[in-house]
């Protein structure tokens, strides 16, 4: 089995095991079954894992989930090139066609490898992205391959966000902290969370 798809079961897993009862159930968020092949075609062409309904109300969502070791983080990432891919038109990944209202972020309290016998997160948190994409294009969140570590407040009103590469070399990402976003721009950058504020 490909890297891909065990990466993928174990998403599949933490959203339905974990996610849904844990954290959409609290917000009255209804999952819409999808029919397959449009699910892979709203993912690969606007980043988008899932739709949920409550009342009216539609919300597009992109998740990522981690597993313990990951806890002492603060931030969550969004994948941003995959220059070694064989294939041009696929070196520019989630960040420019990402169109997901919400980002769910969640960091599980077991290995990846026990995740069958994980209970719970450890933290989680639901980002509103639309207003993170709103300082990314007025360049309040900026991100910047300067061989950091992580990403930093600068000049009192911006956030710097490093380029970091996958260990495997498959990728890059940048992290965006989430108490930096509710320290500069208010609680309501979060939708819902637990443990990273």
């Amino acid at each position: 089995m490909s890297k891909y798809q065990k990466d993928r079961d174990f998403t599949d897993y933490v959203h339905a095991k974990l996610a849904v009862p844990l954290i959409y159930k609290d917000l009255n968020w209804k999952e819409v079954k999808l029919k397959k092949d449009y699910a892979k075609y709203i993912d690969m062409t606007d980043g988008i894992d899932y739709i949920f309904r409550n009342g009216d109300s539609i919300m597009t969502v992109q998740e990522r989930f981690r597993e313990q070791k990951y806890k002492s983080y603060s931030d969550f990432t969004i994948r941003y090139r995959r220059d070694k891919n064989k294939l041009k038109e696929r070196h520019k990944s989630e960040y420019y066609k990402m169109k997901a209202h919400y980002f769910t972020y969640g960091i599980i309290d077991s290995t990846k490898h026990e995740v069958s016998n994980t209970s719970n997160f450890s933290k989680y948190a639901i980002i509103d992205l639309k207003k993170v994409y709103e300082k990314l294009d007025s360049k309040a969140i900026f991100i910047s391959d300067n061989n950091k570590n992580k990403c930093q407040i600068v000049g009192g009103n911006r956030i710097e966000c490093p380029v970091k590469f996958n260990i495997d070399g498959s990728s890059s990402f940048f992290p965006i902290d989430i108490s930096f976003l509710v320290q500069l721009w208010g609680a309501d950058m979060i939708i819902a969370q637990k443990g990273f504020l």
